[in-house]
């Protein structure tokens, strides 16, 4: 089986993430899409993030209708900050016949030479890109890759950032969000404060 691993903090999933999720699943030969909800990404402030369960709840509930997305938590129980090489390596030795490929934006793969090990990533899993409105020059020794695969995906400027300020300031957003995990958020009154 061949599984697209789309990795995001999802706090919150939207509507962006689920065209992405749901375009790599149908148009690109992956079998599946894992979307993994990652505990702490060594990027990110850890403080700005909803609790792991909550999060990973809004996945599950914004992907129950999709049969080839599935949500995942298998980072909950690495150790933390954990880095996309463990991941893989993890996934791997749990599930031998799977094929994991990485799915990420154009804006990540320019950054992929700050990855932990990212020559080990290149050499053993396909990254399928999706485009960004402002692609920036692609590093020329990624450019002709052949793990490289460039997904003609919609171009989705919906961002958690914008989501999560604009519940604060008591904006409607219900449009960026599938419907149960609007619920959820409103429900738990989440980025309110």
């Amino acid at each position: 089986m061949k599984v697209g691993l789309y990795f995001g903090t999802f706090n919150p999933i939207h509507t962006g993430h689920l065209i992405i999720a749901n375009h790599m699943a149908e148009y690109s030969g992956l079998d599946q899409i894992w979307l993994v909800v990652t505990p702490h990404n060594p990027h990110k402030k850890k403080n700005t993030l909803l609790e792991d369960h909550h999060r990973l709840q809004m996945v599950f509930l914004a992907t129950e209708d999709y049969p080839k997305l599935k949500p995942s938590d298998i980072e909950f129980r690495l150790p933390q900050p954990n880095y996309t090489v463990h991941t893989l390596a993890h996934l791997q030795e749990k599930f031998p016949t799977h094929e994991f490929s990485l799915i990420m934006g154009e804006d990540n793969l320019n950054s992929l030479h700050k990855w932990k090990n990212y020559e080990v990533l290149l050499q053993n899993h396909d990254i399928y890109v999706y485009p960004r409105i402002n692609p920036q020059p692609l590093n020329p020794e990624l450019e002709n890759h052949p793990h490289i695969h460039a997904i003609d995906a919609p171009v989705i400027e919906i961002s958690s950032t914008f989501i999560r300020k604009s519940i604060h300031e008591g904006k409607n957003v219900k449009p960026l969000l599938p419907n149960k995990v609007w619920e959820y958020v409103e429900h738990n009154l989440f980025y309110t404060k």
